[in-house]
């Protein structure tokens, strides 16, 4: 209806040649003309004013999905799905879920716990809105590519020992100090296995592992009998190491990151980031009480 490439350029705030190129790529998909020449006036065919009504349709159907869209994301209360590995599920959920009794219009949780290696943890945000995830700080970091990482917590591996055990007596512990126990220790691909290569190598010995427990409950139980000794999360497992004596670490980097995966359009919810918040501040909890018990 504007009659020339010009005046749609004008009111479109876009050069003429950019209106004539869409025009030309428009014109491919049809075999039918969809414009023609009314004196010095550009007009549409038939053809056109009938791609001009079905557009119509297209663009009021757009705007209604980008309404339902903008609907959902600004839903506080919607159904969120979190995922997280076994200690920090057993240390976190409960505060999670307290912190959220607080919030006005909260949303609906879907908690589950998944036990995998490092690297299959990023795979988890294909099932899940949040998966909380952990990782050794010497480690390769999490892929950039569809992946937004939020911090939670930096949190220490100390060597659980048995009351009564000699190297109690030490404020903190090296590598060689421990490479001679027996231990308990994760499946290959978890974090206290990974620590253990570590010391291995620090040491320059072998280290001689009798059971291998990704439970951490199970660990304590073990290191209580003193038939072993283990690296156990210092925030994470919390009353499961009530009797056991806990050292740090030094000489190697015997620290994890404990971070938040998620995608990048799953932030944009309003649900997920009330959610987020209330995870930041339930860590923070578990953080300091951990270092209380210290």
């Amino acid at each position: 209806t504007l009659g020339s490439v010009t005046a749609v350029a004008d009111s479109l705030r876009v050069t003429p040649s950019a209106v004539s190129q869409q025009l030309t790529a428009l014109q491919r998909g049809f075999r039918a003309p969809l414009t023609r020449r009314a004196g010095r006036t550009l007009v549409l065919t038939e053809a056109g004013h009938a791609l001009a009504r079905a557009g119509t349709g297209v663009i009021e159907a757009m705007a209604a999905a980008a309404g339902a869209v903008e609907a959902f994301e600004q839903e506080p209360a919607g159904i969120v799905t979190v995922s997280g590995f076994h200690s920090a599920s057993q240390a976190i959920f409960g505060g999670l879920l307290g912190e959220l009794r607080s919030v006005e219009a909260a949303p609906d949780l879907r908690l589950s716990d998944e036990d995998v290696a490092q690297e299959e943890f990023p795979l988890l945000t294909a099932s899940y809105d949040l998966v909380i995830a952990h990782r050794l700080e010497h480690s390769p970091p999490w892929p950039e590519a569809g992946l937004r990482v939020i911090p939670l917590a930096q949190e220490p591996l100390d060597v659980a020992l048995p009351a009564g055990h000699p190297l109690t007596d030490k404020d903190h512990l090296t590598p060689s100090d421990v490479a001679g126990e027996a231990w308990v220790t994760s499946r290959a691909g978890y974090s206290p296995d990974d620590l253990l290569g570590a010391i291995a190598a620090v040491a320059d010995r072998s280290v001689k592992v009798v059971h291998r427990i990704n439970d951490y409950g199970s660990v304590a139980s073990i290191v209580a009998t003193g038939d072993a000794i283990g690296m156990v999360p210092r925030y994470t497992v919390g009353s499961a190491l009530a009797g056991l004596e806990l050292r740090p670490l030094r000489g190697v980097n015997a620290t994890r990151a404990i971070d938040l995966l998620t995608r990048p359009e799953t932030l944009h919810r309003r649900s997920v980031q009330v959610t987020v918040t209330a995870l930041r501040t339930a860590m923070s909890r578990l953080v300091q009480a951990g270092e209380a018990r210290r």
